[in-house]
């Protein structure tokens, strides 16, 4: 499964693949297309929404370019560094928090807050029974459900 074709990718990249960087890249495009559905959902891949593929392409033609994760290379004394700002991501196939923000905003699985109807044990909401509590600023009442026995 993929959001992406290799010739999608190929537009996107500023070199012609070898054949290592073709297999390279089609193991790239797995992963990233993986990683879309876990950060956001399974979707069809002939429904997925187009953000989906142009992430999935971002993150596959990073990887392309830089393989390996360096930060920084000096050809003089052959210095080689790495960035923490990936940790255990550099050298792999990865969405930014802002990308996967973006997937979860797709899919509808954003963290968000709700509210819940909380009562007492064993009360129950009857329908034209008072329950009703005044609050202290010019509003509605606040809905406090009772049972039986009593207003509250």
């Amino acid at each position: 499964m993929a959001y992406a074709t290799l010739d999608d990718l190929k537009g996107r990249l500023d070199w012609d693949l070898d054949a290592d960087e073709l297999r390279i890249a089609a193991g790239a495009l797995e992963d990233a297309s993986t990683l879309a559905a876990a950060y956001g959902r399974d979707w069809p891949e002939t429904h997925a929404p187009r953000l989906v593929r142009t992430l999935v392409l971002k993150a596959t033609s990073r990887y392309m370019a830089n393989p390996n994760g360096y930060t920084q290379s000096r050809a003089g004394d052959e210095t080689l560094a790495w960035s923490d700002a990936h940790g255990r991501d550099a050298g792999t196939v990865y969405f930014t928090a802002e990308e996967k923000r973006l997937l979860e905003g797709l899919a509808g699985t954003r963290p968000s807050l709700t509210s819940v109807i909380v009562s007492s044990w064993d009360s129950h909401i009857r329908p034209g029974v008072g329950g009703l509590v005044p609050v202290d600023y010019e509003g509605a009442p606040f809905p406090m459900f009772s049972d039986d026995r009593g207003p509250w």
